[in-house]
């Protein structure tokens, strides 16, 4: 099958997603293990290999809910598939994992001077954070070099805007979520400009 063989990596990716998603629908030890991946910063301050890693191994909710079908069927189903078959799969890994890793470590920041600053609820802290969001959110926009000039702008509207539409508002600072996700893109955008202007030809 192409898909699979032009992104290998990308399909294996998916099915552990999708065996770890039955795991944690069925399994009553389930609310533990995503308690303990959560990368909220009390995490992140006792295990953060842990909670990073595995964290990313998470999708919550059901399969076609609105979320998931843009982080999981759009960002990693599609997305990332194309980058992984256009770049390889050093460089699509690359995307996902400065997502994932550079969005939390740097929302983590923003939670924390949030939180002190009296605009994030001290609950914050301790708050469940886990999925593949903003690694499939940096695929999303690393993914704009796929497109066609015409088609970039409303793309990055898209990619910008429907983590915004569901926000929750402290005064001018949206929840940590839609911070990180923001985080993300910016992340992915900055890679399309950088790490994946060139094909896989030349890697």
């Amino acid at each position: 099958m192409s898909y699979v063989r032009r992104g290998p990596w990308t399909c294996g990716f998916l099915v552990v997603l999708l065996v770890a998603h039955v795991w944690f629908t069925v399994s009553p030890a389930a609310d533990t293990a995503i308690a303990w991946l959560s990368t909220n910063l009390d995490n992140l301050a006792r295990h953060p290999v842990g909670s990073l890693l595995g964290s990313a191994l998470v999708t919550d909710g059901s399969l076609v809910d609105p979320g998931l079908l843009i982080t999981l069927w759009l960002g990693i189903g599609l997305a990332l598939w194309w980058i992984e078959a256009h770049r390889g799969a050093r460089r699509a890994a690359t995307v996902f994992l400065a997502g994932h890793v550079g969005a939390t470590l740097l929302t983590a920041v923003v939670l924390l001077v949030a939180i002190r600053a009296g605009t994030y609820p001290d609950d914050a802290r301790s708050a469940v954070d886990v999925g593949v969001s903003y690694g499939a959110e940096a695929a999303l926009a690393a993914a704009t070099v796929a497109l066609p000039r015409w088609a970039r702008a409303p793309w990055v509207l898209f990619v910008l805007g429907w983590p915004i539409a569901d926000a929750d508002w402290y005064g001018l600072l949206p929840d940590f979520t839609t911070v990180g996700h923001l985080i993300a893109a910016a992340i992915g955008f900055a890679l399309a400009a950088t790490l994946l202007r060139t094909p896989r030809s030349t890697s």
